[in-house]
C-alpha cells in the first residue's frame, strides 16, 4: 500500500508546488553543505578499531538522513501548511541522490578492490533511479513546471492514495523499527558500548538541525536569497529522527545493522522531545 500511497502524496505536493521552490538553489546548497559536514564529521568521529569504513559510513548516513518521506512531509504540511512541502521534498531528493550515494561509496573503502567505491556509487544511483519516490517528485515537478495535471478521475484516485499515505507510513515506521529491533537482538554479541550509537543519535537530533540553522543564517547574512520560511522548514526536517530505511541498506551492504537499529530507535524515541522543542523554538 505504501508503495503507491507515498509516491502519490509526493507527486501531489510536487505538482502543487511552484517549480522555483522545488529547485531553490539557495536551499539546495545549504542542505548539501550541511549533509556533507555531518557525514564527514560522523565518519571521522566514529572510526576506531571496531568501526571501520563500512559501519562508520552507514552511521554517518543514519545521522544525516532524516525520516522525511514517511514522517516529515505529512507532519510538516499538517503543522505549517502545504507551502512546507517544497523544501521538505527538496531535501528528500538530495538525501536520496547525494547523501546516500556518497555514504554507500564510502562504505566500500574497506574492500580490497580499488573499484569498490565507484561500483557501489553506480549501484546506489541505479537504486535511486528505480526508487518510486524520486520519480514521483520529478513527475510532480514536471507537472508543476508545465501546468499539466491528470484528468479528474485519475487525480481523484491519486488524492485518495495520497491521503492514505500518513496513516500507512506510521504503520510502516512501526513495522520497520520492530524488524530492526529484532535484527539487533538476533545479531547481539554482547552489550554494545553506548559510545557506538549514542553520539550519532545526538548528531542527528541536535547537531544536524543546529548546523542547518547556522549555515542557513550565515548564508542569509551574506546575501544569499534563502527564504526564512524555507530555512525554518529545513531546520525542522533536520530535527526529525533518522530514516528507518537506512537499516535495510545497512543489512544489504553488510554493515552492523544492530548498531544502526539502535540509532534509529533512539532518535525516534527522543525526537518526541527534541522535535517538539525545535517546533516550539522556531514556529511563531
Amino acid at each position: 500500500m505504501l508503495f503507491f500511497a507515498l509516491p502519490c502524496m509526493l507527486y501531489r505536493f510536487g505538482a502543487s508546488t511552484p517549480i522555483a521552490q522545488l529547485l531553490d538553489p539557495a536551499a539546495m546548497g545549504t542542505w548539501v553543505v550541511c549533509a556533507l559536514l555531518v557525514v564527514a564529521g560522523t565518519v571521522k568521529f566514529s572510526m576506531n578499531d571496531r568501526i571501520r569504513w563500512n559501519d562508520a559510513s552507514f552511521g554517518a548516513l543514519v545521522a544525516a538522513f532524516p525520516n522525511t518521506g514517511f514522517m516529515g512531509v505529512p507532519l510538516l504540511v499538517a503543522l505549517l501548511g502545504a507551502r512546507a512541502a517544497g523544501p521538505a521534498i527538496l531535501t528528500i531528493l538530495i538525501d536520496l541522490v547525494v547523501t546516500s550515494s556518497l555514504c554507500i561509496a564510502l562504505s566500500r573503502l574497506d574492500g580490497a578492490d580499488e573499484h569498490g567505491a565507484s561500483e557501489a556509487a553506480k549501484k546506489a544511483l541505479k537504486g535511486v533511479a528505480l526508487n518510486p519516490m524520486p520519480r514521483a517528485i520529478v513527475l510532480g515537478g514536471v507537472s508543476s513546471a508545465l501546468g499539466l495535471k491528470p484528468v479528474a478521475p485519475v487525480m481523484n484516485t491519486i488524492g485518495l492514495l495520497a491521503d492514505a499515505a500518513s496513516p500507512v507510513a506510521l504503520f510502516t515506521i512501526g513495522a520497520v523499527l520492530a524488524r530492526s529491533q529484532y535484527v539487533a537482538a538476533a545479531e547481539d554479541h554482547g552489550p554494545m558500548p553506548a559510545a557506538d550509537f549514542v553520539p550519532p543519535a545526538l548528531i542527528k537530533l541536535i547537531l544536524h538541525p543546529l548546523l542547518v540553522w547556522c549555515v542557513g543564517t550565515a548564508a542569509r547574512a551574506a546575501g544569499v536569497p534563502l527564504d526564512a520560511f524555507t530555512l525554518m522548514v529545513m531546520v525542522l526536517v533536520a530535527a526529525l529522527p533518522s530514516a528507518s530505511n537506512v537499516a535495510l541498506l545497512a543489512e544489504r551492504f553488510g554493515a552492523d545493522n544492530g548498531r544502526i537499529a539502535r540509532i534509529i530507535l533512539l532518535t525516534t524515541a527522543a525526537a518526541f522531545l527534541t522535535f517538539s522543542a525545535a517546533v516550539a523554538l522556531l514556529h511563531p
